[in-house]
């Protein structure tokens, strides 16, 4: 496998569904909430970059944390359907809480509404050219009337392809007629490891000082 950039390994281990301990059902399904006092801080005092960055991985954590812990409790089928009913909610959940826009888009989305737009899918290919050619991935962000815009790439692991893999091969015939009832048009399946099942787009107010 290639080499890939410290932030990307951070977001694949959340990603992945490998044991840990296990989550109460009480608390897996809130982000941990963060004072304006610390928004202002970070956002004072963070670049762009670093701001996309966090916004990505916290979300991420959230999302993996409550994943792993619908997995340990209660099998990969139900996992689909956490994926289904609370993946956004909780990302919405995450955009209040950074005051940010944060979305998981895709060329091939399992959930029409996360489908990429044409900016979106200009971006995906890139990530893919990188990926394919070894290269440190690093972030995209535009500058819009003041507005920060973030890009990043989703890259697979071995513990994506359970349920982004090959049907009947590495996602198992129970996952994939869950899949099939809850998603018909689902086309995130047919990925191997290290590739670019999407990415972040995520939107926030530029810094001050982000020149």
């Amino acid at each position: 496998m290639k080499q890939v950039g410290l932030p990307l390994l951070v977001l694949l281990l959340v990603l992945s569904c490998k044991q840990g301990p296990k989550t109460s059902e009480t608390n897996i399904l809130q982000p941990e909430a963060k004072s304006p006092t610390e928004m202002e801080v970070g956002a004072t005092t963070q670049t762009p970059k670093e701001m996309g960055m966090k916004f990505a991985q916290e979300t991420q954590k959230v999302l993996g944390k409550n994943l792993m812990g619908t997995i340990q409790n209660k099998g990969v089928e139900e996992a689909v359907v956490f994926c289904n009913e609370r993946a956004y909610p909780l990302t919405d959940s995450m955009s209040m809480n950074f005051n940010a826009r944060i979305k998981r888009v895709s060329d091939k989305p399992r959930n029409p509404d996360n489908a990429a737009n044409a900016s979106e899918l200009a971006y995906i290919e890139t990530f893919k050219k990188d990926v394919a050619a070894g290269v440190t991935l690093e972030p995209i962000l535009k500058e819009v009337n003041g507005k920060v815009h973030f890009y990043y790439p989703i890259v697979t692991n071995s513990m994506c392809l359970n349920c982004h893999g090959i049907p009947g091969k590495s996602i198992q015939a129970d996952v994939v007629q869950h899949l099939s009832r809850l998603y018909p048009d689902d086309k995130a399946t047919g990925y191997d490891v290290n590739e670019v099942r999407g990415i972040w787009s995520i939107v926030f107010d530029a810094p001050n000082d982000s020149n």
